[in-house]
């Protein structure tokens, strides 16, 4: 799900955490497990940028997946839900 888009985590001041998501994207690997079973919350830019690079997205739980099914067919993740909803 990408409803963060709408949330604090657009606008001014991304560009730090941009960078700073950027450095755990290529520090780290995919990884299988809950990202499977969930649907994440994600800068929809990111989703979006994904989609057409194949590029993996850091959600706000802090899981590295490559977006690639319908989010509506699972379950939010509880973690990602509980940041967004302290985000607001």
């Amino acid at each position: 799900m990408a409803d963060p888009d709408t949330g604090p985590l657009q606008g001014g001041g991304t560009d730090i955490l941009d960078r700073e998501l950027e450095e755990l994207i290529n520090q780290s690997h995919v990884e299988e497990g809950d990202h499977e079973r969930f649907s994440h919350y994600a800068p929809k830019n990111k989703i979006m940028e994904s989609a057409l690079t194949g590029k993996p997205v850091l959600a706000l739980c802090g899981k590295l997946w490559v977006p690639g099914r319908d989010p509506e067919k699972f379950p939010i993740c509880p973690t990602c839900k509980e940041i967004y909803e302290k985000l607001k």
